[in-house]
């Protein structure tokens, strides 16, 4: 944990954003695999983190602004409970550790929040993305789980996302530590990766480091030769001369803030010339978009200069032609990059996505396109100073996109169809960095991270 007066502070800043009212925090629960005693990796809900601190199933917490109570609501453990899983702090003392005084059995839940309904407090809680969390919110609330999240509290909603995206130091060093063993991955598995082998022999020794730096994965790896597939989970392909890996990581720190990068590198420890030429077109993208960021600059316009970098680039090799802008304009450009150049980053890899794309992304003035490709851009407002965000542009073959939008004649008049068919079989590049939003532009939190051809061919060689 943080010092108890960081979480104190929090939770008086949202104290006073909301003003009046009952706030309820839902924790995560455990979730069985098959039987109830095998259970998934827990993952404590973010804001329950970043507002009290605790990563232990079986938690929820109220804060009460009207009287100024702040409850940690759980069960220590039984006898029973001890025997499987040894001793527990008792939870009194885990509450004094983030500034809470006042601890109830979790059965006292339902009751209090009833009597708060007797008093017409207004109840604010954030939508729910689990399903066991539903039912339990019904339980205790008396809402039908259907109809929870349409009761969500859109000012809780909207003053969580304007804390949770300013990052302070001690925020920002944690995801620095997270980078310092991503890294470690990183390396690794330019190093060992060899035509011949399989992807899961790879992945399997880069999770197995996180794992021995007392880390676990931020997310499902991506590690591929398949790389068109935007988001392949499988590690099953055998690699062979002449492929592109492109391999998609991040891990926790000590208090959960994640890293995610993504790098492309060759599995013979060469790129060849047409591999080249795609990746420099890529890293330019990342690197120009990098330098645009900064307090103030839409992430929608950068978005666009990064897609224009890769439309000229495109056009350099005779995959595209026209007026750059205009292809933009169109949405031409996305038949080779689908998807949006970045989110934010935090205690989630999608920071505050479970709270609703649109409300973390876009505002009144900044509304979400309805062009392919531009929606898929999660955020698109102007950058703000402690903002941590992703940067990951990337060009992909997806055959069945090329074959679906050459039947429609698609953009014809900024595609080259004809020279598309030499890279049918070619996969996708992306290369993804994490960057902080400074007073003055941005710092790369992820620049050690080998992403230059001549230092990935040297790693991977």
């Amino acid at each position: 944990m943080f010092a108890p007066e960081i979480y104190m502070s929090r939770r008086q800043e949202l104290k006073q954003k909301l003003k009046t009212g009952l706030v309820l925090f839902m924790g995560n629960d455990a979730v069985p695999r098959n039987f109830p005693d095998n259970c998934y990796p827990f993952f404590q809900d973010a804001s329950f983190l970043y507002y009290w601190g605790i990563s232990s199933p079986g938690l929820s917490a109220v804060i009460d602004i009207d009287n100024d109570r702040e409850i940690l609501f759980g069960n220590d453990y039984t006898v029973d409970d001890i025997i499987w899983m040894g001793p527990q702090e008792p939870l009194v003392e885990t509450a004094g550790r983030t500034g809470v005084k006042e601890v109830r059995s979790l059965r006292e839940l339902k009751p209090f929040l009833e009597n708060s309904g007797l008093k017409k407090q207004d109840l604010h809680y954030l939508p729910q993305y689990r399903s066991d969390t539903l039912l339990k919110l019904e339980k205790a609330a008396g809402i039908p789980h259907e109809a929870v999240n349409q009761g969500a509290s859109i000012s809780l909603v909207r003053a969580v996302i304007e804390q949770r995206s300013i990052k302070s130091k001690d925020e920002v060093s944690q995801i620095r530590s997270a980078l310092e063993i991503t890294k470690e991955m990183f390396s690794l598995a330019m190093e060992a990766s060899r035509p011949g082998m399989y992807e899961y022999q790879v992945i399997g020794r880069a999770e197995g480091l996180a794992l021995s730096r007392d880390a676990r994965p931020a997310h499902c790896f991506i590690f591929t030769v398949q790389g068109a597939r935007l988001h392949g989970a499988s590690h099953s392909n055998r690699m062979k001369e002449g492929d592109i890996i492109v391999m998609d990581g991040g891990v926790e720190s000590p208090l959960h803030y994640t890293s995610d990068i993504t790098r492309s590198f060759p599995v013979s420890g060469r790129f060849s010339q047409l591999q080249r030429q795609i990746y420099e077109i890529v890293l330019k993208a990342n690197e120009s978009a990098i330098e645009k960021a900064g307090p103030g600059v839409l992430f929608r316009d950068i978005h666009v200069h990064a897609a224009s970098v890769i439309t000229r680039g495109l056009q350099e090799m005779g995959l595209m032609k026209g007026n750059v802008q205009d292809s933009v304009d169109q949405g031409a450009h996305a038949l080779f990059f689908p998807h949006g150049l970045g989110h934010p980053l935090g205690l989630e890899i999608h920071d505050l996505e479970s709270l609703g794309e649109d409300h973390v992304g876009y505002d009144q003035t900044i509304k979400r396109s309805s062009q392919f490709g531009l929606s898929n851009l999660r955020f698109g407002k102007a950058l703000k100073k402690g903002m941590v965000m992703t940067i990951e542009p990337g060009i992909y073959f997806i055959p069945e996109l090329i074959r679906s939008w050459r039947s429609q004649n698609l953009h014809k008049e900024y595609i080259n169809y004809e020279k598309l068919t030499d890279f049918i079989n070619f996969g996708g590049i992306r290369i993804e960095d994490d960057i902080l939003v400074t007073e003055s532009g941005a710092e790369n939190l992820s620049t050690d991270i080998p992403k230059k051809i001549s230092d990935i061919e040297m790693k991977s060689s």
